[in-house]
């Protein structure tokens, strides 16, 4: 490869100095426009691409944010094994009931909030994952690329986010502040599925199955606490609890096997609802009419589901962006006090239960 191009050649071919070369970089509508032309001509002619290495070092930062989520673990089976890169073309007939291990369409939208705001206040976005062994040893390594680090609740130890917080500022996603001195972002998980419970209940269910989430979760654990709220001591009321995983695939599986059926079944989130719905379905049963089937996210395939899922809408993409700009906030000011911010949530009600 041939030696990459410097600030100095450029200087050099639009004849200016390396300060106007930089302000043309970083402030283009403060140059004249002539000197402007110039000095992005000698770019393109070089194909000079800026250090952001070298900007760091200067300003004592890389600009750039992490973001941190739970990997997932190997397919059985799977490993070492890749698809043939000679090409080639095959025909298989589609499941419609699978889905596939690593579809997570929380995670897609918080980080989709999170470019949006990190490209907003001129910082790249590094994403990583991790999990069991392999985590701690990931975590520290993008700890010492970035100037900040938003991780998801419960997905790191405390102790290892107090080391990395030595370094560098941490936002934690998903769950309320307790002990720490992190700042929180999370949303209304409890009361939001308080509300939509005593909907439920408003609706005539008095037999209830609520399909809980994995145990590690404090987005699950919140919102058990508001079902939990809404039902204790409304008289006639049975409620049975079965834990899941927060995927499609298991809600189906779970609502596949309920017999008899309650009247409502109530679920910590979308994903779960959504493959209750496909059960239902493929078992013949209406809803709302023999089952109502109530959700928690307030994903966009819960608008297209038939019937429509009935939902709490949580502000994912708005999750992601307040955690950048809680890590910028931070930045700006190392001594603030830790924080905790409480996003508002929605019940929108739709066909499945109305």
């Amino acid at each position: 490869m041939a030696k990459a191009p410097t600030v100095y050649d450029v200087a050099e071919r639009a004849g200016v100095s390396i300060a106007s070369v930089s302000r043309v970089l970083r402030s283009p509508d403060s140059v004249k426009q002539q000197t402007r032309e110039r000095v992005l001509e000698a770019v393109r002619h070089l194909g000079y691409v800026p250090s952001a290495n070298a900007r760091g070092l200067a300003a004592r930062r890389t600009n750039v944010i992490g973001l941190f989520f739970p990997g997932h673990d190997d397919v059985a089976g799977s490993e070492g094994q890749l698809v043939a890169a000679s090409g080639g073309v095959t025909t298989v007939r589609d499941d419609p009931t699978t889905e596939p291990e690593t579809n997570n369409f929380y995670f897609d939208e918080v980080l989709r909030g999170a470019e949006i705001e990190a490209w907003r206040r001129g910082f790249a976005l590094m994403v990583a994952a991790g999990r069991g062994a392999s985590r701690e040893a990931i975590v520290n390594d993008i700890a010492g690329r970035v100037d900040g680090l938003a991780v998801l609740a419960r997905t790191v130890p405390d102790e290892l986010l107090t080391h990395v917080a030595r370094r560098i500022p941490v936002v934690v996603l998903a769950a309320t502040r307790g002990t720490d001195e992190f700042d929180h972002v999370s949303v209304n998980n409890a009361p939001g599925m308080r509300a939509m419970t005593e909907h439920v209940l408003s609706a005539g269910a008095r037999r209830l199955l609520y399909i809980a989430g994995p145990e590690d979760s404090p987005d699950d654990a919140e919102r058990l606490q508001g079902f939990r709220a809404a039902v204790d001591g409304v008289a006639d009321v049975t409620v049975e609890l079965i834990r899941g995983d927060f995927s499609r695939v298991q809600g189906r599986e779970i609502a596949l096997g309920i017999d008899p059926l309650p009247d409502a079944i109530v679920c910590s989130n979308d994903q779960t609802a959504l493959g209750v719905l496909d059960a239902m379905g493929r078992r013949s049963i209406s809803v709302p009419d023999d089952v109502m089937v109530t959700g928690f996210d307030g994903i966009t395939a819960g608008r297209h589901s038939s019937p429509r899922l009935t939902t709490v809408h949580q502000p994912m993409v708005e999750l992601g962006r307040a955690a950048i700009q809680a890590l910028t906030a931070r930045l700006d000011d190392p001594s603030m006090d830790a924080r905790s911010l409480v996003l508002p949530v929605q019940v929108l009600l739709r066909e499945s239960c109305p």
